[in-house]
């Protein structure tokens, strides 16, 4: 080492500027933040695309909708689940009964009973993105995840939406995140 600075093949290397290493870091920062690291449930209008709800969503983890059934007023639960890349899958299906344009067909999951309702079991059909027209008050749209209930009947009634999963870095986290004005129902 020759005058505080690395001798390498016969000769000395130069220090790296300060502003080159900033540039650098900015860089390392920037991408750090917008790769894929997490997984966003959101709900957004059909026309449009307005934010109507997002929340942070793990592999496996599982969300319900409900609803009560147009034509024969029963009520319905459906269990989704999201994968590593944030694809939808509808796993199971229950209901008291099966209300019209629903039942269970050959390759769709197993048909069981449980706690007084039929049940359609391990049916794991993609389903992404998909959309859904809000019903009145009376259907009763509801997503649940972790407990909470989203009540979209209550909010966006005969609106139609987009339920999808969408792999975001911390910055679009951020940026759903102050853009989302859901109002929570949980009353």
């Amino acid at each position: 080492m020759a005058n505080g600075r690395l001798a390498r093949a016969g000769r000395e290397s130069k220090p790296i500027p300060i502003s080159t290493l900033f540039v650098m870091g900015l860089i390392l920062v920037l991408v750090a933040a917008t790769a894929p690291s997490r997984l966003l449930l959101t709900i957004t209008l059909r026309n449009g695309g307005e934010l109507v709800f997002a929340a942070p969503i793990e592999p496996d983890e599982r969300f319900t909708l409900y609803y009560v059934h147009s034509v024969d007023q029963a009520a319905v639960w459906e269990t989704h689940s999201i994968d590593a890349r944030g694809n939808i899958y509808v796993e199971e299906e229950r209901c008291v009964m099966f209300g019209a344009g629903m039942g269970h067909r050959p390759g769709h999951g197993t048909l069981t009973a449980r706690d007084g309702r039929q049940v359609i079991e391990g049916i794991h059909e993609l389903v992404n993105p998909f959309v859904l027209r809000v019903g009145s008050a009376g259907v009763n749209h509801t997503i649940t995840l972790r407990g909470q209930r989203i009540r979209l009947s209550s909010v966006i009634p005969g609106r139609a939406v987009v339920i999808s999963c969408e792999p975001v870095g911390l910055l679009g986290s951020v940026r759903r995140r102050a853009t989302c004005n859901w109002r929570s129902t949980n009353d």
